[in-house]
């Protein structure tokens, strides 16, 4: 079966390809709010026919979005270029997680699906990363329970806040400086946004721990910032850039 998967994020929409159980290809497009369903159809079709893929060989199509207002434009792409109607994830969905939250409806769809692929990946109980716009940190227990989530903003997210409301703080290259001191302005700030955040991540993932209280907890990172930190944060095990998309294609399977 050839299935395409679609996850609406903040910043960017990461489409991909599987071909039974195996990601084939996978693509990203800039999320613009202003795009038509035209021009995402056109430059979905003009990537599928790079990689010598027919639009008419695709058998199903799951999206999960965090951006409702582009759904529509979404959907509307997929019937008039594609012929075909999501699988949205959402409420009703089948996901074979317990899900534990005072509002299951609140949870963006590319948190269930990170937790779905971790836990059906690498077992429970684990930590889930998913370093994107905002960074969102999922608990899933042993038994299959997604307990809870933290949310923070992201590193860049972090980064335009300083620079957009310190006049004198220029835009920076996000990598890790020699020294945690700064010596000039530009090591002073990636020091603080990147060893900084690294802390923040280290005690959340450790009062994570805390309060799931069980044994040989696996933490498990994605996102467009994962592998950067997880070089350094050393509570992270494993990084994994298509869990999100693996979850879409799992959810799919439970659900036909």
């Amino acid at each position: 079966m050839t299935l395409l998967v679609i996850d609406v994020g903040n910043t960017n929409i990461k489409f991909g390809l599987f071909r039974d159980d195996v990601l084939a290809y996978s693509w990203r497009l800039a999320t613009d709010r202003h795009k038509t369903g035209d021009e995402y159809g056109i430059a979905l079709r003009s990537l599928l026919e790079v990689a010598g893929i027919s639009r008419d060989c695709i058998e199903g199509v799951i999206m999960s979005s965090v951006v409702p207002g582009i759904n529509f434009t979404i959907e509307h792409m997929l019937a008039h270029y594609f012929n075909k109607t999501p699988m949205l994830v959402g409420p009703g969905i089948k996901t074979g997680l317990n899900i534990r939250p005072d509002n299951p409806r609140e949870l963006g769809g590319d948190i269930i699906c990170d937790c779905v692929s971790a836990f059906r990946r690498y077992g429970g109980p684990c930590i889930v990363l998913d370093f994107g716009t905002a960074t969102a940190i999922s608990a899933v227990s042993s038994r299959g329970e997604l307990l809870g989530v933290a949310i923070c903003p992201g590193v860049k997210l972090s980064l335009d806040a300083l620079t957009g409301k310190a006049a004198k703080l220029p835009n920076i290259e996000l990598e890790f400086p020699e020294h945690v001191i700064g010596r000039n302005t530009v090591a002073s700030m990636q020091s603080g946004l990147l060893y900084g955040y690294v802390g923040q991540v280290e005690y959340l993932i450790s009062r994570f721990k805390e309060e799931i209280g069980e044994p040989g907890i696996k933490v498990i990172a994605t996102g467009g910032m994962s592998r950067t930190l997880g070089k350094v944060a050393k509570s992270i095990e494993k990084i994994d850039p298509f869990l999100t998309l693996e979850g879409l294609r799992l959810i799919y399977n439970r659900n036909i």
